[in-house]
């Protein structure tokens, strides 16, 4: 039987493919500039930005080819969105629709704002300029729908607002995305208003309730529905149970003039509701104070707990082992209301950290998993605190490092 050959030219070309194989890899100012956009912004680049982020990279100036790569629209309505949508829902879900949190955050991002501003500035973006887009609303997100579904670049039509002027909150009652109508919806919801401290805490000091627990705070300030024996057996309290709320109840007693409300029967989404604050001189009904009605459900549990008067917190972190959260020497560790307790978290140096470390496996596609990489980690995070919170800069610090040899 006759056994049939290669033609020439293809066992040429399976030799020459071997032999590319075969060779050791690697990547000049090109393959970088690429790997660099692809990263930043989730596109290839064209011809003409790819040219001139090499002959960036090849004069030595990663940092302007890195900038480059941000200047297009994906990064802003691809790589941050993503990047933020799963901090504004319990199932940390990166599909959700565009809302007031996200293009906050954006905006924030393009205008160099001081990234902590995030968690206690008076600040909303909206958009502008968007001809058959709905008004922001505080009942809907029908704005950023369409902002997005009719494919609007973020990066050219949002405006910085001051949020107490579109939302109705006074100014010191303002907090960044935390008073944003996306995080209440999902946060203020029903609840107690702990979900609003812990998510917060998550997303964005990198910790959840279990790493910060610790049982030798003084429980006094936990609240009445926390039963001291859960299951009848006191023990579970004092050795699993205060070890978070000890120091998690004092914290989201900043919230306590905050809900979210909406019709159950009509809207069980809430997904017409809104944010309501109750203001000086405002008393709900239940508690006869300023303070919602939620902090005061399920008193019988222990009706020795807590009873909330009013949203004065302390952070009764900075001792003990959640010192290492690196609390800020320069404010009191305790204040009134959600505007003064998210600029505590926010100055944090795990705040920091957090933002950090969640970039670099953003643009690196690997968490910080060895000494090298930890080492890297720190000297942006030094860069970050000590050049104005610049959240651009950490994105392309993080892209010369992993943009390859």
């Amino acid at each position: 039987m006759k056994i049939s050959k290669f033609p020439k030219k293809a066992a040429g070309l399976a030799l020459f493919l071997f032999g590319l194989a075969s060779q050791p890899t690697w990547s000049g100012s090109l393959e970088q500039a690429k790997r660099i956009h692809d990263r930043l912004a989730g596109v290839p680049p064209s011809e003409a930005v790819l040219l001139n982020m090499a002959a960036n990279i090849d004069a030595g100036d990663v940092e302007s080819a890195a900038y480059t790569a941000m200047d297009n629209a994906a990064f802003y309505d691809v790589t941050l969105k993503n990047w933020a949508a799963p901090w504004t829902n319990r199932d940390s879900d990166p599909f959700v629709a565009l809302n007031d949190y996200v293009a906050t955050l954006v905006g924030i991002v393009r205008d160099g704002v001081d990234f902590r501003e995030l968690l206690f500035g008076d600040i909303l973006y909206t958009a502008s300029g968007t001809s058959g887009i709905p008004a922001y609303s505080n009942t809907d997100n029908a704005h950023y729908e369409a902002l997005e579904t009719q494919g609007f670049k973020l990066q050219d039509v949002l405006v910085q607002q001051a949020q107490s002027s579109v939302s109705g909150l006074p100014s010191d009652a303002t907090a960044g995305v935390m008073t944003s109508r996306a995080a209440s919806k999902s946060f203020f919801i029903a609840g107690t208003n702990r979900a609003m401290f812990r998510f917060t805490l998550l997303n964005h000091l990198c910790n959840d309730l279990e790493q910060v627990h610790d049982i030798s705070r003084v429980p006094d300030r936990i609240r009445q529905d926390v039963t001291r024996s859960p299951g009848g057996d006191s023990r579970v309290f004092l050795n699993n149970c205060v070890g978070c709320h000890n120091g998690m109840d004092p914290m989201a007693q900043a919230f306590a003039y905050y809900n979210y409300e909406f019709d159950v029967d009509a809207d069980p989404e809430g997904d017409s509701g809104q944010l309501v604050y109750n203001q000086a001189g405002d008393v709900d009904a239940e508690t006869g104070t300023r303070v919602q009605a939620k902090y005061h459900i399920n008193e019988n549990n222990f009706i020795y707990g807590y009873v909330t008067p009013d949203d004065q917190w302390e952070n009764r972190w900075r001792s003990g082992i959640n010192a290492r959260l690196g609390w800020s020497s320069a404010l009191p560790g305790s204040g009134a209301g959600a505007k003064s307790m998210g600029r505590e978290l926010a100055y944090s140096d795990a705040f920091a950290q957090c933002q950090v470390e969640k970039v670099f496996t953003t643009v690196c596609l690997r968490e910080p998993g060895n000494a090298a990489d930890r080492a890297e980690v720190n000297t942006i995070k030094g860069r970050f605190s000590n050049e104005g919170f610049q959240l651009k800069q950490v994105f392309a610090d993080t892209a010369d490092y992993c943009k390859g040899p």
